[in-house]
């Protein structure tokens, strides 16, 4: 349920509160979702408007990486959040499919997402 949360939060961020109405809290830089999928992708073409909204998630880089083995969360899962965030203005997001992984993390994925972090929270340069 990770990755559902942090799409679901990248959602409300971009439209400033949560689906109930409270004001969401938080600012985000960047947002990683590993084998999942986007809760409420169906509403979301009401939430991203012309306004500050769409200005949001045009500038939020999201990376989703899923397995094609994945039996729990399946991969089709993964593409069509993709997809659904891609065509409502998620300019910045980056879907990477893995041959063979199922719902757990590899090296591979690992060193890939702390790269992608790297380069979008602007860290190259600095040890860690």
């Amino acid at each position: 349920m990770g990755a559902a949360t942090s799409l679901y939060s990248a959602t409300c961020f971009t439209h400033g509160k949560y689906e109930n109405g409270n004001p969401y809290p938080a600012k985000l830089s960047a947002v990683v979702g590993l084998s999942g999928w986007l809760p409420c992708s169906k509403n979301l073409k009401n939430k991203i408007g012309q306004d500050e909204a769409a200005r949001r998630a045009a500038s939020l880089p999201i990376l989703l990486c899923h397995g094609k083995g994945d039996d729990v969360v399946p991969h089709k899962f993964g593409e069509k959040s993709s997809r659904a965030l891609s065509s409502n203005g998620f300019q910045d997001t980056t879907f990477k499919s893995y041959s063979g992984l199922g719902h757990y993390t590899i090296p591979e994925e690992m060193d890939e997402v702390c790269a992608w972090l790297t380069s979008k929270l602007g860290l190259e340069g600095r040890s860690a």
